[in-house]
């Protein structure tokens, strides 16, 4: 496995050197697992095949995103060797730090979503392959100063839906047909229809029918539901509930995992549709013209 840190540094790591624990164990801190330097932290991992196969290597690309927008593709070979103390994967700029890691084939598609609400799609054949140290280019563009990167999926798979999520709990699927391929460096098409109600958006994931989302909030509690009980909608709606949040309690993470059949006597949780204003699909034409600027 490959962990990657918010200043841009990646540590290799045997999944059997892992311990194994139970789901209400505490669990390890990595910085008892990694080298890790004292004001850093892993943002981002990638399990990998082999280190070993040649061919994997050279036909298999890691890509990887910041939180200002910036993109990086470097071929999986330039990973091979990995120190110890871990070695340097981009170059992460002073105001700036590492977001996500994908792994990807050479032809997927990149979607990459921001606080606001946008997201932007191309293909990674864009972005030409660099040197680990190297810093990238633009993906995106953001829409304020405040405005920031939230996450980053690469698919290959036409199966592949996108699901976001929003800090008060709301979310949706939409085909990735809905959100059409533009140049590298967009404002961006609309993903969700932000409003005081949802909040800004704080994930996105590819998400299939056999796979369960896994969302985790900052006082503990986790939930577990199929992704097939979420019905596919536009990009541009309000979505449904996912969540109830008590009090000033926030969702801390989103993550898909296998989907598992549930015993019979588990409680099932069902998404909350709640009736939504704003709901209808944009105009294309008018949507084209006036929020989709391109920037190289």
């Amino acid at each position: 496995m490959l962990f990657f840190t918010e200043q841009g540094k990646c540590y290799k790591l045997r999944a059997f050197e892992i311990p194994e624990e139970g789901k209400n164990s505490k669990g390890r801190a990595i910085q008892n697992l990694l080298p890790l330097d004292k004001d850093n932290k892993v943002m981002a991992y990638l399990n990998v095949k082999s280190m070993s196969d040649e061919e994997y290597l050279e036909n298999n690309y890691i890509i990887l995103c910041t939180k200002k927008g910036i993109i990086k593709k470097t071929n999986l070979a330039a990973y091979k060797n990995i120190r110890q103390n871990g070695i340097i994967a981009v170059n992460i700029r002073e105001d700036d730090q590492l977001l996500e890691a994908c792994l990807t084939s050479g032809n997927d598609e990149v979607l990459m979503a921001v606080r606001s609400g946008k997201a932007v799609r191309f293909n990674e054949q864009t972005v030409r392959p660099m040197g680990r140290t190297a810093t990238g280019v633009k993906a995106i563009t953001l829409g304020s100063p405040e405005d920031e990167v939230i996450g980053m999926v690469c698919i290959n798979d036409p199966q592949q839906t996108v699901l976001v999520v929003s800090e008060k709990g709301f979310g949706k699927r939409s085909d990735i047909d809905d959100y059409r391929i533009t140049n590298r460096g967009a404002k961006g098409v609309k993903t969700l229809n932000i409003t005081d109600k949802t909040g800004d958006l704080i994930a996105i994931k590819g998400v299939t029918d056999n796979d369960d989302l896994m969302i985790i909030n900052k006082s503990g509690i986790v939930i577990r539901m199929a992704v097939s009980k979420l019905r596919v909608m536009g990009r541009a709606t309000q979505g449904v509930k996912l969540i109830d949040l008590r009090g000033t309690d926030e969702i801390a993470a989103v993550t898909k995992v296998d989907h598992e059949d549930e015993p019979e006597d588990a409680e099932v949780v069902e998404p909350t549709v709640e009736p939504v204003e704003g709901t209808e699909e944009p105009n294309n034409d008018v949507e084209n013209s006036t929020e989709n600027t391109l920037e190289q």
